[in-house]
């Protein structure tokens, strides 16, 4: 028996998916848990699995379109099987929703036609309820850029909805006239990923007590570590960075100071059994923060090589949601686009973030000689409602030790 099949929900957060890419064509097989679509959220692209075995018979969202949790995005049953009850029960709640109901007084007053039964011919291309156009963002956005009203077009998507070859095979009457010398805003919806951040980001600063502790350390012993660790790492093909001795150093002052490594959840402190490091990554979205579990149980050429394949992957929004939680502190380094020092927000429930800077070559005092030296400079934010300013100062001071002697990771 066909079935309709709704959007789940793939993230804790999503409050809204976009279809970047159908798996299955109409017409095609479906097994239990094999993949249906590719669908990207507030975290990530996932995957949208099937929980039912049959034919995919009708596709109900278009790729580039988006949809909220338990939406119906499409029908499944078996093959032939007579879906038109089940287009006209879709239609039927649409035009329920879309439309305003009328006044009880003209609700006596009028006595309103019966509408005519649905065919399974007119219903993907059913008339757009009045006073309200359905398109999805990203052709909300095609449209702006290419200054085209959308009620100009007529949506041959479902129930109406205009989508993305409707915009694409339509040629306005009259160009859109622009004031001389003045170009329109580009306005772009913003991405389910990027309103996430910019809500968690709000939520941190309007409702986590930060302050801030900045350290400037020697850190030619630091670049020296690393020089000698690639040296032998060259026949390997692999070498590692800056960050993840940084990385390493964090780990370790972490378990030399556990009381930073704690969260504040719902006014009780989680002091931390394990050490979580959050990497911040920058994609085109915003920013990411893909986590390296244990890792102050792991060698510095381990901690390169999860960084790396973790980055790539978040790049590709190929990251699973559990490789993007549960992290216990955080690291981002803007130094690569030569910021000498910056704060960073607290990634909540975390109750602190080091904010990296670029490494700097300046002159120095050694001894009583000024010299050719490398600084770098760091600011650690602290949750005040877990981290005293004692203790912040605590942990800042045994990671700047173990920064300028790095031998000192290793006891």
């Amino acid at each position: 028996m066909a079935k309709i099949i709704g959007l789940p929900k793939l993230s804790p957060t999503m409050e809204e998916g976009t279809l970047v890419r159908w798996t299955k064509q109409e017409g095609d097989a479906v097994e239990v848990d094999e993949l249906l679509a590719e669908v990207e959220t507030d975290k990530a692209t996932m995957e949208f699995r099937s929980f039912d075995r049959g034919v995919l018979l009708k596709i109900l969202i278009a790729e580039g379109e988006s949809a909220p949790p338990d939406a119906p995005v499409a029908i499944i049953g078996e093959a032939g099987e007579d879906i038109s009850d089940l287009l006209a029960q879709l239609a039927s709640s649409a035009s329920v929703s879309e439309v305003a109901p009328a006044s009880p007084e003209r609700q006596t007053a009028v006595a309103l036609p019966s509408p005519e039964p649905a065919t399974p011919a007119s219903l993907p291309f059913a008339p757009q309820p009045t006073g309200r156009i359905l398109a999805s963002p990203l052709v909300r956005r095609l449209a702006r850029e290419q200054g085209v009203e959308l009620s100009d077009l007529r949506g041959t998507g479902p129930r109406g909805r205009i989508i993305k070859r409707d915009l694409e095979g339509y040629t306005p009457a009259v160009a859109p006239v622009i004031s001389a010398g003045r170009l329109p805003a580009r306005v772009e919806r913003a991405s389910a990923t990027r309103r996430t951040i910019a809500r968690r980001l709000t939520e941190s600063t309007q409702g986590v007590p930060h302050y801030y502790l900045t350290i400037d350390i020697d850190a030619e012993p630091l670049v020296d570590a690393r020089r000698r660790i690639n040296a032998e790492l060259t026949q390997q093909g692999e070498k590692v960075s800056l960050n993840d001795l940084i990385l390493k150093a964090c780990a370790v002052a972490l378990r030399r100071v556990p009381e930073v490594n704690v969260s504040w959840v719902d006014g009780d402190i989680h002091l931390h059994q394990v050490v979580d490091i959050s990497v911040a990554v920058a994609i085109p979205d915003g920013l990411v923060t893909p986590v390296v579990r244990d890792a102050d149980k792991l060698g510095v050429l381990a901690i390169s090589q999860q960084v790396r394949e973790l980055a790539g992957r978040a790049r590709d929004k190929r990251l699973s949601l559990e490789e993007m939680t549960n992290g216990t502190f955080s690291i981002s380094n803007l130094g690569m686009f030569g910021i000498e020092s910056f704060t960073a927000v607290i990634n909540p429930p975390e109750g602190a973030i080091l904010a990296v800077g670029a490494l700097r070559e300046e002159p120095v005092v050694k001894g009583d000689v000024l010299a050719p030296g490398k600084r770098m400079r760091m600011t650690l934010s602290c949750d005040h409602r877990v981290i005293d300013g004692a203790l912040g100062a605590r942990f800042c001071a045994a990671l700047k030790r173990l920064l300028e002697s790095p031998a000192n990771m290793l006891i």
